[in-house]
C-alpha cells in the first residue's frame, strides 16, 4: 500500500472505476429536465463541461451524488456503486411530457481513473487529449477524457468503450502505478472527500457534509427539495458537518465521538498509519482545535472538508 499510496500523491496511480453507476440522459429535454432535479446548474453548462451536484428528495435528504458530464447530444452522470437503478428510479418517476430517454452506460464504456500530480504527463503519454479546465471533457473518438482531480490534487476520468478497456488497462500499466480500492480510499480520507453511501448517506443533508460550494447552485430555478436546502442558507446552519479527526490511536468505522460526556457524533471513515477519520459532528464541537475523545482514545478536529491532512498538524 506504501508505494501505491506515494503514486496517488507524489507521482501518479491509475485504477479501475468501472464499478461505478453510470447512466446517459438524452433527449430534446435532457437538460432542462436534469436542471429540474439536481442541486446544481445544468442548463448554465457549455457543451462538453461538467459540474458536481447532488438528488435530494422534498425534505432536502440526499439520494445520490454525482458528476454531470454535458456532451453532444446526451448528458452522462457518474455516480457511486450500486445505485444505478434507484437513481434511475427516482428520476424517471418525474418523466412526465418531458423528452428524456435514461440509459444504463455500463454495458459500455468502461471507467477509469489517473490521480497524483504526474496524472497530466500520464495521460500525455498515452496520447489522449488533455482538458485543462476542472470538469471539462476531451473526446478522442469514441472516448471521453475528463479533468477530475477526485482526491483534491490533479486528476483525469477516462470512459472507453467495453471492448478497448483490456488495451487501455494495459497502457495505463506502464505508465503508473495500478492501485487498490483501499488505498484509493486511504487517499481520499486523509484528503477530507466524503463518499455518499459511507460518510453521507439518505440520512444527511448536502450541506452537512461540507457541499454547498460544489454542489449546490443558489441562482437557480426551482428543483425537487430547492426549498428546504435555500432555508437552511437563509436561517440557520445544519447541527452536524463533517470533519476530519486526527487520532491518537486506533479506531472503528461507528465508534462514537465525545465531547466531554457527551456524544457528539460518529466516525464514518478511518484510516491507520497515520490514525485519522472522518465523522460528521455536532456544531458546539466541530471547530477546528477542539479536543475530543473516541473510546479511550484522544482525538482532535483539524480539518474542514476537502482539506488534506498534514501529519504533522498540531
Amino acid at each position: 500500500m506504501q508505494k501505491e499510496f506515494a503514486a496517488l500523491t507524489e507521482t501518479a496511480g491509475w485504477l479501475d472505476l468501472s464499478a461505478r453507476s453510470r447512466l446517459c440522459l438524452l433527449g430534446e429535454d435532457a437538460a432542462s429536465f436534469l436542471h429540474g432535479q439536481v442541486t446544481n446548474d445544468i442548463t448554465g453548462l457549455a457543451p462538453f463541461t461538467g459540474c458536481y451536484a447532488t438528488l435530494v428528495d422534498t425534505k432536502g435528504k440526499m439520494q445520490s451524488d454525482l458528476l454531470a458530464y454535458r456532451l453532444a447530444e446526451e448528458i452522462l452522470i457518474d455516480f457511486e456503486p450500486g445505485y444505478a437503478g434507484a437513481v434511475q428510479s427516482r428520476l424517471e418517476k418525474f418523466i412526465i411530457t418531458e423528452d428524456v430517454e435514461i440509459a444504463d452506460a455500463a454495458p459500455h464504456f468502461a471507467h477509469f481513473t489517473v490521480q497524483g500530480p504526474e496524472a497530466y504527463a500520464v495521460m500525455e503519454a498515452l496520447g489522449m487529449p488533455v482538458p485543462e479546465e476542472k470538469l471539462a471533457v476531451a473526446k478522442a473518438e469514441d472516448s471521453y477524457v475528463i479533468n477530475q482531480p477526485r482526491l483534491g490534487a490533479s486528476g483525469f476520468d477516462l470512459f472507453v468503450p467495453v471492448d478497448e478497456a483490456e488495451a487501455i488497462r494495459h497502457s495505463l500499466s506502464k505508465q503508473a502505478v495500478n492501485c487498490s480500492e483501499a488505498t484509493f480510499e486511504k487517499t481520499r480520507v486523509l484528503a477530507t472527500i466524503p463518499r455518499f453511501g459511507v460518510d453521507l448517506t439518505e440520512a444527511h443533508l448536502p450541506p452537512e457534509g461540507g457541499l454547498e460550494e460544489r454542489a449546490i447552485s443558489y441562482a437557480k430555478g426551482c428543483y425537487i427539495g430547492q426549498e428546504v436546502i435555500a432555508r437552511i442558507r437563509t436561517y440557520g446552519q445544519v447541527r452536524r458537518v463533517l470533519r476530519g479527526l486526527r487520532l491518537e490511536g486506533a479506531a472503528s468505522v461507528g465508534d462514537e465521538i465525545f465531547y466531554g460526556e457527551k456524544s457528539v457524533g460518529k466516525i464514518s471513515s478511518v484510516v491507520s498509519n497515520p490514525d485519522f477519520a472522518l465523522g460528521l459532528i455536532a456544531r458546539e464541537a466541530n471547530e477546528i482545535g477542539t479536543k475530543l475523545r473516541v473510546g479511550e482514545v484522544e482525538a482532535a478536529v483539524v480539518t474542514l472538508p476537502f482539506e488534506r491532512f498534514e501529519e504533522d498538524t498540531q
